[in-house]
């Protein structure tokens, strides 16, 4: 393929679409665009340029010439950022000392173990190893971030994982320029300075890179807050200054570019903006489309040849990394950190190389090869240079290897692993309802029966009174307070109900939740009969999905509460299917929602449910039907 625009849009075509099916079938989705990306590369060769030959440039090197490395790069920095404006420092209360571990010493330890590995085990030359073990301190957001998703983690474990795969990333990265740099200064021809001013110099320019990354998020926060960018500029211009603080940070030292780019990140996320919300959904989004493009990009740029140059000794060192050193780096570095056995034994398992692993091994993979091919060295011994050649030959293959097999095991392990540790949320997706009220602590009540995980939400310890005298979990607090995303987990709901008498706070609600949840799974109460050009209405934008058929209001609900209504379950079968059913519910009824082979789903006014046979119907029926004036659907058993 030479048509560039059509390789992109097949690009983005198969990276979003793989994140889509991963959605529908709950699968990892790291682990699809990977199969994606292999299957568009050498399998079937659907993005190879058609001047590819064997031996010569990769293929996704043809194909974009001299954009390859900048886009990878730009996409690098982008995501990291998004990940660094994730590092909210609340949300590890309790876990500053089990983040610091994993990250001092953890990241020594990691190397020192990598590099043993490495060069006993994988039979490396010892620069090489070095490089290496360096490149694979990194786990990284690209791969982190989807596992997180997809796994439903408690905060705890969550929050680990999360903040070593950001954090690390771009120390692994300075690692492998330091080693770089020493390789290329000792085997150099003439060269003018010491180790030790190699040392400084990259310590220097990564503090200058911390600098930077600091310098230009206050700087943003204090342009944000002060009201000189309007906000339909403030995406744009936090875009532009995550490449420049990138570039000007590149330009000190190679790939310091990242340390600038999580810093800015870091920085804005903990200096309390007002709009961070706004930014933080605009670049996921960003991030989101750049993972899935590169991922498939680096993986469909794999060639036979770099596949089957992997050998028995190649995969020996992937199972000492998995297995060896991954577990003794995270026991050995938490020690005495707070963390329990169960996140230890996690976290030493769970640890998957992404984007950043490949993108500098492919960066300083060939440009060792081609150093050492040149002649610019001072050793003489031929036999030695070519094993330097070899060793730097087995770089990408190797950490290509690691990725791969690191996105799939861990992909697919780390929903069950957690699950059976106790570490993520293993129940049905509940339901949480924001304003209580005795009308909802009916429902609660009842749901809590149909053993449907609940818990009502409110800011009134005299309005949650009537859910804990039924025996409801409450959670006593302002749902919308930053706090609340540290104690109450919201990976255990499915669906959201705002039901407060207050339109507007509910709609409010649902707009900060629906990120999270999505807007699919939330609803709230009707506001009457205003229609929406109504100036007392709240916009439709801004609003869940309306709750029930009839849209009532909270005073119409509660008044049938107080008449006596009541819930009704009915399991629908072919014995008595919805048409009987729904005769026999009579004129006056509310259908609740119905549970589906295990998944919620509550009747909308957007969207009124039909009861299908197999489901588990919840109706709200008035006292009449239970006094026998009118003949009720029987229950289901």
């Amino acid at each position: 393929m030479d048509n560039l625009v059509l390789a992109v849009a097949i690009i983005g075509v198969l990276g979003v679409g793989a994140q889509w099916l991963a959605w529908r079938l709950a699968l990892p989705a790291i682990v699809l665009m990977a199969i994606a990306g292999l299957l568009a590369g050498p399998v079937f060769k659907i993005l190879w340029p058609e001047s590819y030959a064997p031996g010569g440039p990769a293929p996704m090197q043809l194909l974009f010439g001299d954009f390859f490395q900048p886009m990878i790069a730009i996409a690098v920095a982008v995501i990291l950022f998004d990940g660094g404006l994730t590092l909210d420092f609340s949300e590890i209360a309790g876990l500053k000392r089990g983040v610091r571990r994993l990250v001092i010493p953890g990241v020594f330890i990691a190397w020192a173990l990598g590099l043993a590995a490495a060069i006993w085990i994988g039979g490396l030359e010892p620069s090489v190893a070095a490089l290496f073990a360096g490149i694979m301190v990194v786990t990284g957001p690209t791969v982190i971030i989807p596992l997180l998703r997809q796994s439903k983690l408690y905060q705890r474990p969550a929050a680990l994982l999360k903040w070593e795969g950001i954090v690390n990333d771009p120390i692994g990265a300075m690692f492998a320029v330091l080693v770089y740099e020493v390789i290329t200064f000792e085997s150099a021809v003439g060269h003018a300075r010491s180790t030790g001013e190699l040392f400084a110099s990259l310590l220097l320019s990564s503090l200058l890179a911390v600098m930077c990354g600091f310098a230009l998020g206050r700087a943003a926060a204090a342009l944000f807050n002060r009201g000189l960018v309007p906000e339909y500029l403030k995406a744009p211009v936090l875009l532009a200054l995550v490449l420049a603080g990138f570039e000007f940070a590149n330009l000190l030292q190679d790939e310091a570019g990242l340390v600038a780019v999580t810093t800015m990140g870091v920085t804005l996320a903990n200096a309390r903006l007002a709009s961070i919300n706004e930014l933080r959904h605009f670049k996921e989004s960003i991030a989101t489309m750049l993972v899935s493009g590169v991922f498939v990009v680096l993986t469909a740029n794999l060639t036979m040849e770099t596949i089957e140059a992997l050998g028995p000794q190649d995969f020996a060192l992937i199972t000492a990394l998995l297995l060896i050193v991954r577990p003794l780096t995270v026991f050995l570095s938490t020690i005495n950190a707070g963390l329990s056995w169960k996140e230890r034994l996690l976290l030493g398992w769970i640890a998957p190389r992404g984007i950043v692993a490949v993108s500098v091994a492919s960066l300083f993979g060939a440009t060792l090869v081609e150093h050492f091919s040149a002649g610019s060295y001072l050793a003489a011994d031929q036999q030695a240079i070519a094993a330097m050649i070899a060793s730097s030959e087995r770089l990408i293959p190797l950490t290509f290897a690691m990725v791969f097999i690191t996105v799939v095991l861990h992909g697919f392990t780390i929903g069950p692993l957690a699950r059976a540790l106790g570490l993520a949320v293993t129940e049905q997706p509940g339901v949480l309802i924001v304003g209580a009220s005795p009308w909802a602590a009916g429902l609660a009540a009842k749901l809590k029966e149909m053993e449907i995980p609940v818990t009502i939400a409110d800011a009134s310890w005299r309005r949650l009174q009537p859910a804990r005298l039924a025996d409801v979990p409450t959670y006593f607090g302002e749902i919308l307070s930053e706090v609340t995303e540290h104690h109450l987990d919201l990976n255990r709901f499915g669906n959201l109900l705002a039901v407060s008498g207050n339109e507007s706070y509910n709609a409010l609600v649902c707009t900060d939740l629906a990120p999270e949840l999505g807007r699919a799974s939330i609803n709230q109460l009707s506001a009457g009969a205003r229609e929406d050009d109504d100036r007392r209405s709240v916009s439709y934008t801004l609003r869940g999905r309306t709750l029930f058929k009839s849209a009532p209001t909270l005073d119409e609900l509660l008044s049938r509460h107080y008449a006596g209504w009541f819930y009704q379950k009915t399991r629908l079968t072919e014995e008595y299917p919805p048409d009987s059913y729904l005769k026999d519910l009579g004129k006056e009824y509310e259908i609740i929602l119905v549970v589906r082979k295990r998944q919620i789903v509550f009747a909308t006014k957007e969207r009124p449910l039909t009861p299908e046979i197999g489901d588990i119907a919840l109706a709200y029926l008035p006292k009449a039907a239970n006094e026998g004036t009118q003949k009720p659907a029987p229950a289901a058993a």
